[in-house]
């Protein structure tokens, strides 16, 4: 589960938004179960604490849910996934419509473009 980390936001953040990638591309089913907090934090060579926020986060979030003597595991909602992905696509438009804005592009020159590279 390798990541490339930057200084973009917090490394928990990070690691959540790569767990939603994975489930998202379907590298990670609803009911999947995650690997143990220091398997993880070892894989990743991070610290376990941030591993343990990291699944702190995802279980406030609705995302896994921690069954004792069992493990971690991702939430069995498909909705989830379907939810999950509509929210990161319209964040990422968002993100992008903005800095083209930013760049001075009017709406019918960042269609036109986008029309152009598709």
């Amino acid at each position: 589960m390798g990541i490339d980390f930057d200084t973009s936001g917090p490394i928990y953040e990070q690691v959540i938004d790569h767990i939603k990638q994975k489930l998202i591309k379907k590298e990670l089913n609803p009911g999947d179960k995650l690997p143990s907090q220091r398997e993880l934090a070892s894989e990743l060579n991070l610290n376990p604490n941030t591993i343990q926020r990291c699944y702190r986060e995802m279980q406030i979030r609705g995302l896994a849910e921690t069954k004792r003597g069992k493990g971690t595991f991702i939430n069995e909602s498909e909705d989830m996934v379907v939810e999950m992905k509509e929210n990161m696509i319209m964040s990422a438009i968002e993100k992008f419509v903005e800095e083209m804005k930013g760049l001075g592009l009017e709406k019918s020159e960042i269609i036109k473009r986008i029309d152009e590279k598709l």
